[in-house]
């Protein structure tokens, strides 16, 4: 709910009911990476995933920049879910109220911290939250769909395509990037699962199914009720639907949208850290990024995360000539994210045709996948198409200077690459979670 209110005005300015197409062109390749991704769970369960993944597969040069990559979609992807937060608990215990710039760092610090709590304390705990949090964003979504399906003869607006808008279309696809992603969390969570060749993969592939059911179900009520002229560039297109479906109780958006904010907060906080913490464990980027406290967490990469990102808040609110330099950074997320499942899809098309010879000890048929080299290939061509394109269209939609921007982002993964030449020592293997401690990592014994 927090991705369709943070990006579904964009969605409808740029590509009005054609968001649909574009939501359904980027939902094939990720259906076929949550596969793909089951596959090299089987074979290389890791809290670096992705990272880990090129490293055995490709080799440590194209991991090193993989790495880069895998940071800059997942930190980026932090301030822009914190600062919605505090502008929505605002809002809800507030309406109208027009808050300083210190009381909005505030409430911002509070997320922060609040997300910092279950993190420190381990998986297990964050789960547990987060499926509270998740219980009343769908009890809140399912009422809000049945709902909508009664008032559908009452509320509904002309359904208006319109001449195909190509360059909002593709612009739009590489932003469902950050609305149908997530499901991959359960592959960083490899070693902490109780069977890590076994369970990490069906999560995920549960996960984008369902997501892309939700945005199926969601995404045309919202434009099939809604003038397309009040969503278009609405900061909370979600609230503006909400009241014509229940006008004067805004408050009932607002709360599952808050919970769902928390959830993204904690869901992409607990990605980034567990794998700067295999960074960290082999030596990548400093060794303290390994370090575990007594809940068996990477705590030096929760707090560096999560304290880094409270900083670009921090600069984004009172430094206004900054903040639009970060507002253009921030809003890259959604390429690098769509960058990242673009590396593993090359790399696991690489592991069903030629990685099988380079690591003998894994047994791969290539045959028995060939069904799935077929997506993975497929998958590698879109995705790398819609990067392309988005160096085209992205300017138009967001800003001038986005696409030096990213490429200038681009270069520095070739130079933190260059840099870490030295550092990084051989990938690490995972040994299984009844290893000892320091085999395992994360997890235990």
């Amino acid at each position: 709910m927090f991705s369709v209110a943070a990006t579904g005005g964009v969605m409808a300015a740029q590509a009005g009911w054609w968001s649909l197409l574009a939501i359904g062109i980027l939902a094939v390749p990720f259906i076929i990476s949550s596969f793909l991704f089951r596959l090299l769970n089987q074979h290389f369960p890791h809290s670096g995933a992705s990272y880990h993944w090129s490293a055995r597969i490709i080799g440590r040069s194209a991991s090193r920049y993989q790495a880069w990559i895998l940071i800059l979609a997942y930190f980026l992807s932090i301030p822009p879910i914190a600062i919605p937060a505090g502008s929505y608990t605002l809002a809800l215990i507030a309406p109208g109220y027009i808050a300083p710039a210190f009381v909005q760092l505030a409430v911002t610090l509070f997320w922060i911290g609040f997300a910092a709590v279950p993190l420190l304390l381990g998986a297990q705990p964050t789960a547990r939250v987060t499926q509270v949090f998740f219980a009343v964003e769908m009890v809140s979504l399912a009422a809000f769909g049945v709902v909508g399906a009664l008032r559908w003869p009452r509320l509904a607006v002309p359904i208006h395509f319109g001449p195909p808008p190509v360059g909002g279309i593709l612009f739009v696809a590489v932003v469902a990037a950050t609305i149908l992603d997530g499901w991959e969390i359960d592959s960083y969570a490899a070693e902490e699962s109780r069977k890590p060749r076994d369970h990490p993969g069906i999560a995920g592939i549960i996960g984008a199914l369902g997501a892309l059911l939700f945005y199926a179900i969601l995404y045309p009520l919202l434009l099939g009720e809604t003038p397309l002229r009040a969503l278009a560039g609405s900061v909370d297109p979600l609230a503006v639907w909400a009241h014509r479906l229940v006008p004067g109780a805004p408050w009932l958006m607002l709360i599952p949208i808050l919970l769902s904010t928390a959830g993204g907060l904690w869901l992409t906080s607990f990605i980034l850290t567990r794998a700067l913490y295999a960074m960290g464990r082999e030596r990548l980027i400093p060794s303290a990024f390994g370090r575990l406290n007594r809940y068996r967490v990477p705590h030096v990469a929760i707090i560096v995360t999560l304290g880094s990102a409270l900083i670009v808040v921090g600069v984004q609110v009172f430094v206004s000539s900054l903040g639009a330099f970060f507002s253009l950074v921030l809003s890259s997320a959604g390429f690098f994210l769509l960058a990242e499942f673009f590396l593993d899809s090359f790399t696991a098309a690489v592991f069903l045709t030629v990685g099988h010879r380079r690591l003998p000890h894994v047994h791969v048929n290539p045959h028995r996948h060939r069904l799935l080299l077929c997506g993975a290939v497929f998958s590698t061509l879109v995705m790398g198409a819609l990067l392309v394109a988005f160096f085209f269209y992205g300017p138009k939609a967001i800003g001038d200077g986005l696409d030096q921007t990213l490429a200038i982002l681009l270069g520095l993964g070739v130079v933190f690459a260059w840099a870490t030449k030295g550092r990084a020592t051989p990938a690490f293997v995972f040994a299984g979670i009844n290893a000892t401690a320091e085999k395992v990592g994360l997890g235990g014994s």
